[in-house]
């Protein structure tokens, strides 16, 4: 998939669960929940272990799943994941050599900014989308909104503080996409053997990212 195909899938979806695992097999658990309920994007973050294994899995096994490699911190890893299948890179921090490392791979770059000047920072370094993050730290989508309003050209994905309570807000203050946690990403379910509230809770995600989007829709039609 190309990365114009990327970003447009990200925007359409509307949702970048965040997969935190404490082993592969849960991991994968985990994605095919989330994936059931419609959320066909998943960010594997490098704090799973062996999560470049889970990428190359999911890559292989699941090609309905647009797998990106989240809390890359370097350039290197950006392009053993890249090598390995991760079709967009996230970071909780801006480090300009991996968005270079992205940029030479042709693979989407969603760099980690909070203040205004690291957000005009990273999109001038070519990143193609800022992760806002943590966005609760200063307020959550008052703050996206208050930053969106002298920048609205640049395109961002607030982590942080996104709930199934606060994601239509966030909605609102201009976002991209969400970068949905534990909200969504439950341990505990799978744990219990209950993936089914997993995949329960995505539907509820993807159904008002749609209710949003459908008046707007509407209107530009």
């Amino acid at each position: 998939m190309q990365k114009a195909e990327v970003l447009k899938s990200l925007r359409e979806i509307g949702l970048v669960p965040v997969l935190r695992a404490e082993s592969e097999e849960q991991a994968l658990k985990l994605a095919a929940a989330i994936a059931a309920g419609g959320v066909t994007v998943l960010e594997v973050t490098m704090t799973v272990p062996g999560a470049i294994r889970v990428m190359r899995r999911l890559a292989e096994e699941r090609p309905d799943i647009l797998i990106g490699a989240g809390t890359v911190l370097d350039a290197e890893t950006a392009r053993m994941c890249i090598l390995e299948g991760a079709q967009f890179v996230v970071s909780p921090a801006l480090k300009i050599p991996t968005i270079e490392m992205c940029h030479r791979y042709g693979v989407a770059v969603l760099p980690g900014a909070l203040t205004p000047t690291e957000i005009v920072t990273a999109w001038e370094a070519g990143a193609d989308v800022v992760k806002i993050f943590p966005a609760s730290a200063l307020g959550g989508a008052k703050y996206l909104k208050s930053v969106k309003a002298p920048l609205p050209q640049v395109e961002m994905i607030p982590t942080g503080g996104v709930s199934l309570a606060t994601a239509a807000e966030f909605l609102e203050a201009g976002a991209f996409a969400l970068g949905v946690g534990a909200d969504l990403v439950d341990l505990k379910a799978i744990a219990k053997g209950t993936p089914e509230t997993i995949t329960e809770s995505a539907r509820k995600y993807l159904a008002i990212v749609r209710e949003f989007r459908k008046p707007r829709a509407a209107a530009a039609g």
